[in-house]
């Protein structure tokens, strides 16, 4: 499948000319954050006090538990159009049920596994204690069948996650076990609704039954598995019924296994003000931002007068040939669009000194090699993590828990690469050497054919985590590590 580069990033290269009141209003905001961090008694690089503000190491909980009971099993679900198919599923439905709560309450989820193989449930993008980062062989023992396990954390941070098994995950994430988990701000900003639309896509046979050859030669040589059915939470014909005047939090969510999404809205301003869990800097513009297994964008959406009576399809842009994804169908009489400041306005350091002033403490190359069990191996520097137990690399790659880190993801293969790190937020730095200033954190980042990217992190939890990437072919046939903060 020929597929179209789409990169939408805000470069700022050095050379370019800032206007004088943005830059003094960058220095401004430098001084106070390096303010802040003096008065909290942190040290470190000016990269640690310009940090300082964006997102917290503590959280308070607030004495509220909201438990939950999962259940991963096989079941008969409607997805589609409406037919039943047999799927692996949390609580018999796919996609999963969403577990909605408010920062500072505190998630309990008691867990029961009734598939006839081990399993586990990992957070996506929540940073929660290391025991409860769901890795078999790094952070917990597999889950058997017939056993439980209970999940129990307090998120950090408000925002849009999702959670997906960490064994075998490319076969029982395709059969259908993921879900959302939506931690609301303490107070959420007054939207008219806040919708949930979990993109994916799904190989099936001419019989519309799930194709069961997993992790083929095919899928690990090029992207991973890409299905030829896309959905919208469960369905092809999917619609949001909305009326003149409201303004939508629309959270987008991509759990297919190796497909990447670049929607278009059909012209209606939506806007990012959220990227996989974090608030933005600022609003900005969604146009060819490249969604890799693994993302979520919050959107604030407002549905003009203008539209009113008409039915504007939602299509995915990344490959040549755009792909419906749903319909936004504006009907009935206008209401009043709720007027408030958007949540976009988090802290986001620009981290814009040279490279030789922070430079590279690691480097990750990631390449392929013949051999393991299907006959590919994806690596990281030369090395393929056993794709069944997780076995722990012989020598980890250490990062300092509060200081700043420059990392360095050198693709010498020509296949995407999505790569997601459990336990941190990380921002762009640089692109084939290019300055990158994104006016938010990730947890995912698309790395192209033959591109290497650097990254800026600050960890604050403590405990080994996952580096791995998110194409699940990738990373079940090697394409995983492990770096330890303390």
């Amino acid at each position: 499948m020929m597929r179209k580069r789409i990169s939408k990033h805000e470069h700022e290269g050095t050379s370019g000319c800032r206007a004088p009141r943005e830059r003094r209003m960058r220095y401004v905001v430098f001084g106070l954050a390096l303010a802040a961090c003096s008065a909290a008694g942190c040290h470190g690089s000016p990269e640690v006090a310009e940090f300082a503000g964006s997102y917290p190491r503590r959280v308070s909980a607030n004495g509220t538990v909201r438990e939950f009971q999962l259940i991963a099993a096989p079941s008969t679900v409607s997805l589609f159009d409406g037919r039943s198919f047999d799927a692996w599923a949390y609580n018999g439905q796919v996609p999963g049920p969403t577990l909605r709560v408010r920062l500072g309450d505190t998630v309990r989820v008691r867990f029961t596994n009734r598939l006839p193989q081990a399993t586990t449930i990992h957070w996506h993008g929540v940073r929660v204690p290391n025991a409860m980062d769901g890795v078999p062989g790094v952070t917990q023992a597999p889950v058997q069948p017939g056993e439980k396990f209970t999940y129990e954390f307090t998120p950090k941070d408000a925002g849009t996650f999702w959670f997906h098994p960490h064994l075998r995950s490319s076969e029982q994430v395709e059969r259908g076990l993921f879900g959302a988990l939506i931690v609301e701000d303490a107070t959420p900003p007054p939207y008219s609704r806040d919708e949930l639309w979990i993109l994916d896509d799904w190989l099936l046979t001419r019989e519309g039954t799930l194709f069961a050859d997993f992790n083929t030669r095919h899928d690990l040589a090029h992207d991973g598995r890409w299905g030829n059915v896309v959905t919208v939470n469960g369905r092809t014909n999917g619609r949001l019924l909305v009326r003149p005047g409201e303004r939508i939090r629309l959270r987008l969510v991509n759990v297919a296994n190796g497909r990447v999404f670049v929607p278009d809205f059909s012209g209606l301003a939506a806007r990012v003000i959220a990227v996989d869990g974090l608030y933005t800097a600022r609003p900005i513009d969604l146009a060819g931002f490249e969604m890799a297994p693994g993302n979520r964008v919050d959107l604030d959406l407002t549905i003009p007068t203008s539209a009113a009576g008409k039915r504007l399809t939602v299509a995915d842009r990344f490959t040549r040939q755009a792909i419906p994804l749903a319909e936004i169908s504006v009907e009935g009489d206008p209401v009043s669009t709720p007027e408030f400041e958007s949540p976009a306005r988090a802290h986001v350091p620009g981290w814009q000194r040279p490279e030789s002033a922070t430079p590279v403490r690691a480097k990750f190359s990631l390449n392929a090699q013949s051999g393991g069990p299907f006959g590919i191996q994806w690596t990281i520097n030369g090395a393929a993590m056993e794709h069944a137990a997780h076995a722990m690399p012989e020598h980890p790659q250490h990062l300092p828990i509060g200081e700043f880190s420059r990392l360095r993801f050198v693709n010498e293969s020509y296949r995407l690469h999505p790569m997601h790190i459990h336990g941190l937020f990380f921002k762009v730095l640089a692109r084939n050497g290019v300055p990158v200033n994104e006016a938010h954190f990730r947890d995912t980042v698309l790395i192209h054919a033959q591109e290497t990217v650097d990254i800026g992190t600050v960890p604050e939890d403590a405990g080994r985590w996952m580096l791995h990437c998110h194409i699940l072919e990738h990373a079940e046939s090697g394409m995983m590590t492990v770096i330890e903060v303390d």
